[in-house]
């Protein structure tokens, strides 16, 4: 009977363990939105930047908007961040900074 209990103690210790960590994983896959203003001028450029900036890592979405000059990323922020993104940009042959938020 005391194995039992012990062995149920065990289970229900590594039970609440994993779920701590389950939900700190959680935390650090946090998506975050950023938006840049590219000196795109053609559907060549538009192109460039869709064919690469998708495979940095944590990007997990990008649409562009060649008519305002306009890439929007969404990313896990535990795998990146703005300045990375920024980076990668510029990398291309592009001046990039970050729109301003809207009113």
């Amino acid at each position: 009977m005391r194995t039992v209990k012990v062995i149920l103690a065990v289970v229900v210790f590594l039970l609440a363990t994993n779920l701590v960590f389950a939900q700190d994983r959680r935390v650090n896959n946090r998506e975050a939105q950023v938006v840049f203003l590219v000196n795109m001028d053609c559907h060549a450029c538009e192109q460039k930047v869709k064919k690469n900036i998708p495979y940095q890592r944590g990007v997990r979405n990008l649409t562009t908007d060649l008519g305002k000059q306009l890439v929007s990323i969404t990313y896990r922020t535990n795998r990146t961040d703005k300045d990375k993104l920024k980076k990668s940009i510029e990398k291309l042959g592009f001046t990039c900074k970050e729109a301003p938020k809207p009113e």
